[in-house]
């Protein structure tokens, strides 16, 4: 199965001045939510007629359709994501103003760098935190254990417990020290898209 990643892309547009919005006034509809989350998991940039079957569309016309709804609330949220056209597809980038903290990890000296697969096993738990290694690993398809000992000998992640489920598995969290090298005050400043990403079960099949 082919890995996800993290959302690294840096697009070098600036910020814009935005009102706050109010709590609850961006809601995604079901359509938009599979969209986004199609968007996050993919590794390239996708054409409409992959995003509708990934996103369980109706076509590539409806696709982008939703798109431009998506990149609406993203505006009006003031997201730090945002879906831009590229190379003939869509893809989620992370907006330039975010671009420095996003690269920190990936500026560290030789030898402290994280991996891409890394980055993506700590985007996993930073969204599904509390979340099992079988969790972490149904959805990159492929083995985590080594990337959590990283992870975890570099204090960006935690044993936050041990799930309800047949043998009591550890599940991992993010620590204070990832809000601090990524710049957050809080987890729920992360970008919102959390609340999208589908079951492990749902995860879309590689092209």
């Amino acid at each position: 199965m082919r890995r996800r990643r993290f959302l690294l892309a840096h697009h070098t547009s600036g910020p814009q001045t935005r009102s706050e919005p109010e709590p609850g006034q961006h809601v995604r509809s079901d359509e938009v939510a599979r969209l986004e989350a199609a968007l996050f998991l993919a590794r390239e940039p996708l054409n409409t007629r992959r995003l509708a079957k990934m996103a369980r569309l109706d076509d590539g016309t409806r696709a982008r359709a939703l798109i431009r709804e998506l990149r609406q609330l993203q505006e009006a949220s003031g997201a730090a994501v945002r879906v831009e056209s590229i190379a003939g597809g869509f893809q989620l980038l992370t907006r330039g103003a975010f671009g420095p903290w996003v690269k920190r990890l990936l500026e560290q000296p030789a030898g402290g760098r994280l991996s891409a697969a890394a980055l993506e096993t700590l985007a996993i738990v930073a969204y599904r935190q509390p979340v099992t290694r079988a969790e972490i690993e149904a959805i990159r398809g492929a083995g985590s254990e080594e990337l959590l000992r990283q992870l975890l000998e570099r204090d960006l992640v935690s044993i936050g417990g041990r799930a309800e489920e047949l043998g009591r598995p550890n599940v991992y969290v993010t620590t204070r020290r990832f809000l601090a090298v990524f710049g957050l005050a809080r987890i729920e400043d992360l970008p919102p898209i959390e609340s999208l990403l589908p079951p492990p079960s749902d995860a879309a099949p590689p092209a």
